[in-house]
């Protein structure tokens, strides 16, 4: 065989492969065409060296797309995990919560994935917890970053299937993950290049390209890969595959020159260049404590702010770039719209709407040849027709976020605020809708407000002073609701920070508003009801949200057919009945039933969210819990317990745990089947979630039945897990479950022991800082005392030392549980002098001038327990103790009585032993 095949590299690929010939390939091509007799060699000796360049052509091109494949490696991504953990932490500047990997055992090859899994090239898995979205598992991987499935239980098991894109680096992930990390992200490369510039100063160094440090640190094995991502190799499906990439270069550039652009505008303007303010999560539920000076613009708990605060990238078309014939069109129409007389300009402008204005492309293509300049310049003339073009063009384009920047950068605002006086009801329009587009983030909402524009778009919504020619009553009638509609909807857009709301209120919104809900127009309705919703988060509108009786209105709208106003309506009730007197006028005009009854469509799940919020809010009213168990609301939130978006099962798990504080609901709880998917939202990372899950689990635990089948499907575990969560609301919830937990469970002291590790992990939680983690905490270790077994453990791990660390309190909270746990601790051994050794007595004899009752019978059978010690009774006496006792042995809470009694008892023992010893 080999004797017949001498050259079997040449038989198999060809005579240019063969390794025997030492001359180049194009050679052998041309020679044998030159051999051949043949008239059209020529021809065919230029097809084959053309065929011969497109294969080294193709082959070149083949090698840049293979040097963009990305390699990740255990050592870069390492690197990249311990640098974002430098930067994160708690605290708003921070990057990120937190970061930390699923396993702490790493293989000898750097990885800590699963050897079957580093067979599929998988290095690790990170949990993420960003500041502003829920807790990311991602897998790191040689082909990049992606989301996997998260863990599947409390074992640690992951969820490995792909969930998402993949990213080239753990940064870039991020970035497009969380708006706040990339924003602090911008600010620690700002503050890095600040200080290398103070660092480089002295030597004199040449400035350093725009590029940040941080991300240089994080993606230097990537350098080279990064600067060949700038190179546009046409829409081919690797560029796609390495999308979305972000080049801090041009993110900064683009800053930069924005920032150049409004220092121009506000020298013009005489003004100040604003101030950048922190974004702020998205989440219309998401309650956000606001200080009470409120100088700045804070946004409500409603605001929803997701393209507001972080600068988009500034898309401009590729000068070589293939466009589209409209671009090209719109181009000349601007160049009629800069050097035409008023006829060409109408013309022009009335052409202009011809095209698709809701096309990207075409939004673009009005900015990118400077028309955005002319469309604002053109606001400033007298000519109405030109004004009316204008804002209608301005109105379809600035839908787009990176438009409406730009108007705001050339100072479009203040024009359209202008025109908010105008006479023409059109112009009015007009204007009010585009500053509605306009006005999504923070900035331009300042500009419209320092120009004057929340009075004159609350003086809109006032139809019958608007309406000036009774001549034609009905059509101006109709204009008038028009234009009140219109600055109904510019005030919704405005009236996301917290500056405005007081604006709006000053101006006297309010009364406006409430009128304006009177009418049937849902058109008109929806943006009134939006607006009511979001200034609905303070507690100044609430209060004139109920004189101005509001609430009938709203109730009376929640029987629409029209879903998007039964949402609004419903996330406004949501929000009032954070009052008891607006959830009692719900129910008196009607509301609890319609809200029940929606509860049934769950097709639209932003309705379903706001009207399961709505439930839950009047739910803390127990009147109403009763009204929604005769319409049978409870079965179907029972029901909604599985298969929906969180959002949705935080408000259900919410008006659960309301409802279940009756026993009649506790039973039609256990009987619908509740208690198992409530047990198994216990292990969710959703921290609103995890907060409303354990509070129902622990209201359903009061139940001795219910309490049977939560031991059953592993509950109380997964409660004690939860003492482990970083939030310290959730930490605070757990442990308020586990009381009647323990109180209920059979042999519930075994129960306890069985928890590896678990109570020293409630002893050491008396070292947090959180004043409602800490009275949880003390509730727990009161009912974990009542066994003796496990009081000795506990009395070992330290607690009597921490918990008269913690006698030093003025929350009345606290001090219950806190002297409740020193009763229940005092029953072991010497504990009883111990805590006087650790100078807990004195301060428990301050409790006696709360004005709590809870607080003094806990204090009093406290110090009873105490005063079996005499140097304990020597220091009740010296703190005038007795004295407050005597006036608590008449209390009509016998606990309270007997508890004092005892103690005075011990007291007078002690004194009378004294004495005797003193004069036999």
């Amino acid at each position: 065989m080999l004797s017949a095949n001498r050259n079997p590299v040449a038989k198999i690929l060809g005579m240019d492969y063969n390794t025997m010939k030492e001359d180049p390939s194009i050679l052998n091509i041309l020679d044998k065409i030159t051999k051949e007799d043949d008239p059209e060699s020529e021809v065919k000796m230029k097809m084959a060296m053309l065929l011969e360049e497109l294969d080294l052509h193709l082959l070149n091109y083949s090698l840049k797309h293979a040097s963009l494949e990305i390699h990740l490696n255990p050592v870069t991504i390492k690197k990249d995990i311990e640098l974002l953990k430098h930067f994160s932490g708690q605290g708003e500047q921070t990057v990120l919560e937190s970061i930390e990997y699923t396993s702490d055992y790493e293989f000898s090859n750097g990885c800590r994935a699963p050897p079957w899994r580093q067979l599929h090239g998988e290095i690790c898995y990170v949990l993420v917890k960003p500041h502003d979205v829920e807790t990311l598992c991602i897998t790191c991987c040689a082909e990049g970053v992606f989301l996997n499935g998260g863990k599947t239980d409390d074992e640690g098991e992951i969820n490995y299937e792909r969930k998402g894109a993949i990213y080239k680096d753990l940064v870039t992930f991020l970035k497009h993950k969380s708006a706040k990390f990339s924003e602090n992200m911008s600010k620690q490369t700002r503050l890095t290049e600040e200080q290398q510039k103070v660092k480089d100063q002295p030597k004199k160094a040449p400035k350093k390209k725009e590029a940040d440090a941080l991300h240089k640190s994080i993606t230097s094995s990537n350098k080279s890969k990064l600067e060949n991502n700038q190179i546009n190799f046409g829409k081919n499906q690797m560029t796609k595959r390495l999308e979305p990439s972000v080049n801090w270069k041009t993110d900064v550039d683009f800053k930069v020159r924005r920032i150049s652009v409004r220092d121009t505008q506000e020298k013009k303007h005489g003004g100040r260049p604003e101030k950048s303010t922190p974004p702020v999560s998205p989440g219309r539920a998401q309650l956000v404590h606001k200080n009470a000076d409120k100088t700045e613009e804070i946004p409500s708990e409603s605001s929803s702010e997701s393209e507001e605060d972080e600068e988009p990238p500034d898309h401009r078309q590729e000068a070589n770039a293939d466009l589209p014939s409209e671009y090209w069109q719109i181009q000349k129409l601007v160049k009629y719209l800069k050097g035409g007389n008023q006829t060409a300009t109408v013309i022009a402008l009335c052409s202009m709407r011809d095209f698709n204005l809701a096309q990207e492309t075409c939004q673009l293509a009005i900015r990118d040849v400077g028309g955005l300049e002319v469309l604002i310049n053109l606001l400033d003339t007298d000519e109405v027709k030109c004004k009316i073009g204008s804002l209608k063009i301005l109105k379809e384009i600035s839908y787009n976020p990176q438009i409406r920047r730009n108007i705001v950068d050339l100072g479009g605002l203040p024009v359209m605020v202008n025109i908010l006086d105008s006479p023409h009801k059109i112009l009015k329009c007009l204007a009010a809708e585009t500053i509605a587009n306009v006005a999504k983030f923070r900035r331009a909402r300042r500009v419209v407000r320092h120009h004057g524009g929340i009075t004159k778009l609350v003086a809109l919504l006032d139809c019958a002073q608007n309406s000036t020619e009774p001549a034609q009553a009905s059509l101006y009638d109709e204009r008038d609701v028009e234009v009140a509609r219109c600055g109904a909807l510019a005030l919704w857009s405005c009236s996301k920070s917290y500056a405005n709301k007081e604006a709006i209120r000053k101006a006297g919104g309010i009364p406006l508003l409430a009128q304006l809900l009177k009418t049937s127009h849902e058109n008109m309705l929806i943006p009134v009801v939006g607006t009511l919703q979001e200034c609905a988060s303070e507690e100044s509108y609430r209060a004139a949200i109920k004189a101005e009786r509001i609430i009938e209105n709203l109730v009376k709208n929640l029987n629409s057919e029209n879903e998007q106003l039964q949402e609004h309506c419903a996330m406004a009730i949501y929000q009032c009945a954070e009052d008891e007197e607006t959830r009692d006028l719900v129910r008196l005009h009607g509301g609890l039933k319609p809200l029940a009854s929606l509860l049934n469509k769950t097709d639209n799940k932003e309705r379903l969210a706001a009207v399961t919020g709505a439930i839950w809010k009047c739910s803390i009213s127990k009147e109403n819990v009763t009204k929604f168990r005769e319409y049978r609301a409870i079965e179907t939130l029972v029901g909604l317990l599985t298969d929906q978006p969180e959002e949705v099962l935080v408000n259900v798990v919410g008006a659960l745990g309301e409802c279940c504080q009756e026993y009649e609901n506790r039973v039609l709880v256990r009987k619908c089947g509740g208690i198992q998917p409530l047990v198994n939202l216990l292990v969710g990372i959703n921290q609103a979630l995890l907060v409303n899950v354990t509070k129902a689990v622990g209201a359903c635990a009061v139940e001795p039945e219910s309490m049977v089948i939560i031991d059953r499907l592993d509950g109380v575990r997964l409660l004690w897990s939860l003492l482990k969560n970083p939030h310290p609301d959730v930490k605070a919830s757990a442990a308020w479950a586990l009381c009647p937990c323990i109180q209920n469970a059979k042999d519930a002291g075994e129960m306890v022991r069985s928890f590896v590790g678990g109570l020293e992990l409630v002893v050491n939680l008396l070292k947090s800082d959180n004043k409602e983690v800490l009275a949880s905490v003390c509730a727990v270790i009161t009912n974990i005392a009542k066994d003796q077994e496990n009081l000795a453990v506990i009395t070992d791990h330290g607690v009597v030392p921490l918990l008269s660390k913690l006698a030093n309190t003025n929350n009345d909270k606290l001090r219950q549980h806190l002297a409740e746990a020193i009763s229940r601790c005092c029953m072991w051994g010497r504990n009883k002098v111990a805590f006087g050794e650790h100078k807990a007595v004195a301060p428990l004899v301050r409790y006696l001038k709360s004005n709590d009752t809870n607080v003094h019978r806990a204090t009093a059978q406290a110090l009873y327990q105490l005063s079996e010690d005499a140097n304990n009774c020597i220091t009740m006496h010296e703190n005038g103790a007795v004295k407050l006792l005597l006036d608590m042995v008449g209390s009509p809470d016998q606990d309270l009585q007997e508890a004092a009694a005892g103690c005075i008892s011990n007291i007078r023992r002690l004194a009378l032993a004294t004495e005797k010893a003193r004069y036999p």
